[in-house]
């Protein structure tokens, strides 16, 4: 018998399937994972990718000779764009308004976002070359995140769960994507709540 849940993938004892609710999103979402966060325990993309109806993940560092990216990318029935601060980076509410533009020529709206550390999430960039044409979209800088199991340079740096959130619920605010923040929250209750007496305080509330 597997130690791990099938579906989501983690450990069967901290299995997130329960907490998963299904929203149906007429924006499609791409998540280019680094190699080395496709087996973290309490990676967020996966949350993304079993709630929303239209989502895949994809693992890789240099995506610029991916068959399916590049299919996506010249599909002309498809806008993408990518969540990714530039000086030239579009706000999140005229994407909103380009978004019902789209649905009345029947076309849709794809979001890309990077799965990784900063660090590494900058390296796919600079490697990635067919992402660079893409507009850009950048989420505002007061947000801060709620990812207290794992230590961030920040409080402005947000789990791609959260981020994917905050994105989406700007550019669609009449679905309600908050099931997305409560399965985070539970997941990173849960890790907290079988962590050693003591070890939270001392590692991360810091």
């Amino acid at each position: 018998m597997s130690r791990y849940c099938l579906q989501c993938g983690k450990a069967n004892n901290a299995c997130i399937c329960d907490w998963i609710k299904p929203i149906d999103c007429s924006i499609r979402v791409v998540i280019l994972q680094h190699p080395s966060e496709s087996k973290r325990p309490m990676g967020t993309a996966k949350i993304l990718q079993l709630s929303l109806s239209q989502c895949d993940i994809w693992v890789g560092e240099d995506f610029s000779q991916h068959p399916e990216l590049n299919v996506l990318l010249q599909d002309e029935q498809t806008e993408s764009l990518i969540l990714y601060p530039s000086d030239n980076s579009q706000s999140l509410e005229s994407v909103a308004l380009r978004c019902d533009e789209l649905s009345a020529e029947n076309k849709r709206l794809c979001l890309i976002l990077l799965d990784g550390t900063w660090k590494k999430a900058y390296k796919m960039w600079q490697l990635s070359s067919n992402l660079h044409s893409l507009p850009c979209v950048s989420l505002p800088s007061h947000l801060q995140g709620n990812y207290r199991i794992r230590k961030a340079p920040t409080e402005q740096h947000l789990s791609t769960v959260e981020a994917g959130f905050h994105a989406l619920s700007a550019i669609k605010p009449q679905v309600d994507f908050s099931p997305l923040v409560t399965a985070f929250t539970n997941m990173v209750d849960f890790q907290i709540s079988q962590m050693p007496e003591g070890v939270f305080e001392r590692n991360y509330n810091t």
